[in-house]
């Protein structure tokens, strides 16, 4: 029997966010708190995290959640094949919601995330909505400030217009993407042969079905960048490689920022070979390096001066270098391998 506060509220959409997992101790319970805080109604929302077999004290720290926290629904679902893409399907299979709202354990949504992506999906204006990441350092130190700096500037990360745009616009991806679950009828859901990178090949087939993607700068959440240089190193290898099969698929979709780092490490190598019998190209690959690194030394300066972080003017240039040399060698040594493979 219904109660009056019962009838006087508004029905609501169920949404359902899903959290593909592995070990993230460290930053789940950031991310389970921050979805408690959320301005939409708690009994209107599940969360399901999908996890991959987590060897840490992942699932411990949801279970601690979930005792303290009974108002909210959170569920786990075992992803055995342990991938991003495969974490998201199993989530999404379980979810019984009509939105479907992807987000990452080392993330942390504002609180008015959730309202704000359905309230642009039931105006009907895209497919899918997201926002903007706000980049975080995920440890202490100069290193992991200055790659939570790099991971936001342009030159870092071209025009990927999520990491720091303030306008309201269509773009080719975004970051978490919400969407209607009858999206994954009409399309399907995320490619399990991509390991990394499903998110914008899922979105390529919403566009190419005529589906708007949009980024709202309103729509906020906050993001953990890695804390170490090797960290980030593994992290733009596996971005580059897995965008180099991406790309084999949808050629079309290549876009300048993308073919800027495998041109350069590419000029850097022939330059590089060139050297060793050629005084021109010695002449030449010196020119070059000092042009890089003056240009991300008037970067990280700038950097250091506006954020009063001086640590800032040596960090940086070391994370830019790392995820543009590491991202090109990557997609470059992705398409060699592909020619004497055919994967």
């Amino acid at each position: 029997m219904l109660t009056r506060d019962d009838q006087a509220r508004p029905t609501m959409p169920i949404v359902s966010v899903v959290v593909p997992c592995y070990n993230e101790e460290a930053t789940i319970r950031l991310l389970l708190e921050g979805l408690n805080r959320q301005t939409f109604p708690r009994q209107d929302m599940e969360v399901i995290i999908a996890d991959g077999l987590s060897v840490d004290r992942t699932c411990q720290e949801i279970a601690g959640f979930q005792q303290e926290h009974p108002e909210l629904s959170v569920n786990i679902v075992r992803n055995d094949k342990r991938t991003i893409p495969s974490g998201l399907n199993r989530a999404i299979e379980a979810a019984r919601g009509e939105f479907i709202i992807r987000l990452d354990a080392h993330s942390v949504p504002y609180p008015d995330y959730i309202a704000r992506c359905v309230s642009i999906l039931q105006e009907g204006q895209a497919e899918i909505v997201g926002g903007i990441w706000e980049i975080r350092p995920a440890g202490k130190g100069w290193i992991a400030r200055s790659i939570a700096a790099a991971a936001a500037h342009p030159l870092g990360v071209g025009d990927a217009h999520y990491r720091y745009t303030d306008r309201a616009r269509q773009a080719d991806t975004v970051p978490f993407g919400a969407f209607r679950r009858s999206l994954i009828a009409r399309i399907g859901g995320f490619d399990e042969t991509l390991l990394t990178n499903e998110d914008y090949e899922f979105n390529v087939r919403v566009r190419k079905n005529q589906g708007v993607i949009w980024l709202d700068p309103s729509i906020r959440s906050t993001y953990f960048a890695r804390s170490t240089l090797p960290a980030l190193a593994r992290q733009y290898w596996r971005y580059g490689f897995w965008k180099g099969r991406m790309l084999r698929r949808y050629p079309e979709t290549l876009r300048w920022r993308q073919a800027i780092p495998p041109i350069f490490v590419l000029s850097l190598a022939g330059l590089g070979l060139l050297a060793f019998v050629s005084p021109l190209g010695r002449a030449a690959l010196a020119a070059e390096i000092l042009l890089y690194s003056a240009v991300l030394l008037l970067v990280s300066t700038r950097l250091a001066y506006q954020k009063k972080d001086f640590a800032l003017a040596a960090g940086v240039p070391l994370a830019i270098a790392t995820m543009h040399i590491f991202w090109g060698a990557a997609i470059s040594w992705s398409f060699i391998r592909s020619i004497f493979t055919n994967r």
